[in-house]
């Protein structure tokens, strides 16, 4: 835990780009990436007063080459788009297309703006094929007839699971929320983005806050799990928890159609977990020979010793 902290203080004090509500998209010498397959470029520099020549020169990019803004031209006359903008892969390919164009195929030169667009295009088969590997190791351990670790189900003593969800669903009310309120807010931060969660728009800074935390509970909560269970069931478990986080993202995202029902159901949600951890997953008990946190009394799944009521200890938290 101590490393993880560590690296998150030192990720929150750099990486520091994000610049403000009143920057543009993008200036002359920004990086970027083309995204799709084949983007055409004017050869010629479009001209004011005169229609644009689709006989000239046509140049081709392709998916994945590097794209550099050398220079922004402003036509007014120009009915498509009056924004022009010069592109250079090379300093032998260089052309002009339109501004809409440009940032309909590009993706910025900057990890977390890639895995921004990843995310978005991709998000939804990545989590069915999760949540279906999850619910196929459950039901197979349960038509198995073992009693297998599975959150909410058959929980373990530990409070990060219960947490690291109520957490992920801040987050995706928060997500949900800048996509609806203010979307301009969130173009502009993936243009520039930054993992420091300072000097944003605050609910950007809190959606930000909200990652951070939720990695961190997420490392505690594996942390926990394999210390608490052999590798086995811990994995297992782990997949249900996933799979768990999967149905969370999902639905409050949603929800976020109806703004008012979303806060309510948040309430809900997380009410019934925190109850539920007080009530069974919570240990209540140490074991009276090696000290172990136990829920009940009974046989100490850690050291095989009997608990009885002569040597129990109450957990005082």
């Amino acid at each position: 835990m101590r490393i993880t902290w560590i690296l998150s203080l030192t990720l929150l004090l750099t990486s520091c780009y994000y610049q403000g509500e009143d920057a543009t998209l993008y200036d002359v010498g920004d990086n970027f990436e083309l995204c799709i397959d084949t983007l055409m470029l004017q050869s010629s520099q479009p001209l004011h007063n005169m229609p644009v020549d689709t006989l000239c020169e046509q140049l081709s990019v392709y998916f994945g080459d590097p794209l550099v803004v050398a220079e922004t031209l402003i036509i007014p006359e120009d009915s498509v788009d009056s924004v022009w903008v010069k592109l250079a892969r090379d300093q032998f390919t260089m052309g002009w297309t339109h501004q809409h164009n440009f940032l309909e195929s590009v993706v910025p030169d900057d990890p977390i703006s890639r895995f921004i667009h990843l995310f978005s295009i991709r998000h939804l088969g990545f989590f069915a094929i999760l949540f279906a590997i999850s619910l196929f190791v459950l039901l197979y351990q349960v038509f198995s007839r073992k009693r297998p670790h599975v959150f909410f189900l058959r929980d373990i003593l530990s409070p990060y699971p219960t947490f690291l969800l109520i957490t992920l669903a801040v987050s995706a009310l928060l997500y949900a929320g800048i996509q609806h309120y203010v979307p301009d807010t969130w173009v502009l931060y993936y243009y520039h983005p930054t993992l420091n969660p300072f000097g944003l728009p605050p609910i950007l800074s809190l959606f930000l806050c909200s990652v951070w935390i939720l990695l961190v509970l997420a490392v505690a909560t594996i942390e926990e799990v394999y210390r608490q269970l052999p590798i086995g069931e811990a994995m297992l478990y782990l997949l249900s928890l996933l799979g768990c986080c999967i149905l969370c993202y999902l639905l409050f995202t949603l929800a976020f159609l109806s703004p008012g029902a979303s806060y309510i159901l948040f309430a809900l949600f997380a009410m019934v977990l925190i109850l539920r951890y007080y009530r069974h997953s919570r240990a209540h008990y140490l074991c009276g020979s090696c000290g172990e946190r136990l829920q009940g009394l009974g046989k100490c799944p850690h050291c095989g010793a009997e608990n009885r009521y002569f040597c129990q200890q109450s957990l005082s938290y």
